[in-house]
């Protein structure tokens, strides 16, 4: 049996962080992921135009992020151009005077839950502070599916209002996921190790995997909700706070399709569109990121879990179907698929990122505290308030390896 003082599970953003903080106390430690690579849900592959982000992307909150700086000294390139989101493409379908009225109702729908969780009140659902019959609110909940992973029926108000972000958003040329892979710490690390079980019962911590067993001190424990909720990774005995707070974090989905497209110049770079702004089940189109001939599709929520549910290939159709709807058939030989995600169907993920549910905006803090001071939790779902995000799991796996390496003593 391998003996060291502290086991990390999972090399996401988080668990890279704690394995830093241990490599740099002295102590003995582990890194021990379930995939063959590092990253987690930072995830970046190859292709004919460029790098593609497959998982996170976005460098959010970058004039406070923490993960700048280190990438810098990397001699990694930030690209410091601004997000689509904020420049809408034109559109027939979505006209300015349309855009304009969407702009006004979602604002006046953030200042209403912002109003909400500020005063007080039970928690409850966001979406009891959409106007009924708006208009709008059909892509008021596509946003919502594409910023949460859920429709605003499954998102906890005041989780929801928590959320803390400058709204600086910049990018890293070559890859978010490849950039977290580089920040591995000079600290054993096994691939390809699930851990199936840690057993609590005895002096020291027992994590079995199926490559054999890790005796440690302590274990910061740094994977997805899904994953503890599901009982992929199971505790003896067993923690059922711990499992009803992930239970009440689930992952929502947020999916990607990357379409490389021949004549590029027809299209505005750096902006985004809607492929139907009238309806719930649609996508978000980036258009020419980093002005490569890319069109970058995201898909989320309900809609995106269908179209997984459809099989391979499924949302590369529609998003193509939808492209064609706004630009005519002649586009249809003019784009060709680089690749799809499935996140939800990822056994080491199981979706994309964490919403608190409604009523279950305190399972943040649940989550997060410690086990007789010797298992310590940490990842995107422990933030109190950069939940979804990496940098969120990059502070809270900071905090995590400080907390074990101070338990060890």
């Amino acid at each position: 049996m391998t003996d060291v003082d502290i086991a990390i599970v999972g090399a996401g953003a988080a668990g890279l962080a704690a394995a830093g903080e241990v490599a740099a106390s002295g102590r003995s430690g582990l890194l021990l992921e379930a995939r063959d690579r590092l990253g987690g849900r930072g995830w970046t592959i190859p292709s004919p135009v460029g790098p593609l982000d497959l998982g996170c992307e976005w460098l959010h909150s970058a004039d406070r992020n923490p993960l700048v700086a280190r990438f810098e000294a990397l001699g990694l390139t930030i690209d410091r151009t601004p997000p689509p989101w904020a420049n809408i493409a034109d559109n027939p379908a979505f006209d300015r005077e349309e855009r304009a009225a969407f702009g006004a109702a979602f604002q006046a729908l953030d200042e209403r839950l912002a109003a909400a969780a500020e005063d007080g009140g039970p928690d409850r659902p966001a979406s009891q502070l959409m106007l009924p019959g708006d208009p709008w609110n059909p892509l008021l909940n596509a946003f919502s599916a594409f910023y949460n992973g859920a429709e605003f029926d499954q998102v906890s108000l005041h989780d929801y209002a928590a959320y803390d972000d400058s709204e600086v958003d910049w990018r890293l040329a070559e890859g978010y996921g490849a950039g977290l892979a580089r920040l591995a710490p000079a600290l054993p690390t096994r691939l390809s190790t699930p851990v199936t079980t840690i057993r609590h019962d005895g002096p020291r911590l027992v994590l079995e995997t199926p490559q054999g067993a890790i005796s440690a001190r302590a274990a910061i424990v740094c994977v997805p909700t899904a994953i503890l909720a599901s009982g992929a990774l199971r505790f003896f005995p067993e923690l059922p706070d711990k499992l009803d707070a992930a239970a009440g974090l689930p992952l929502g989905l947020a999916d990607k399709v990357f379409l490389q497209v021949d004549e590029p110049e027809a299209f505005q770079p750096e902006s985004q569109l809607f492929g139907d702004p009238r309806r719930t089940a649609t996508g978000a189109y980036h258009l020419l990121p980093l002005h490569r001939p890319v069109i970058e599709v995201f898909l989320g929520g309900a809609h995106a879990r269908s179209l997984e549910g459809e099989g391979p290939g499924a949302a590369a159709a529609f998003a193509i179907d939808e492209l064609v709807g706004l630009y005519g058939s002649g586009l249809r030989s003019r784009v060709h698929v680089l690749a799809e995600t499935a996140w939800a169907a990822d056994p080491f993920a199981g979706g994309s990122y964490s919403h608190a549910l409604p009523g279950r905006a305190g399972d943040r803090a649940r989550l997060a505290t410690p086990v007789d001071d010797r298992i310590f939790f940490a990842g995107e779902a422990c933030s109190p308030d950069a939940f979804s995000t990496a940098h969120g799991a990059w502070l809270t796996g900071v905090e995590a390896g400080r907390a074990a390496v101070a338990a060890v003593g």
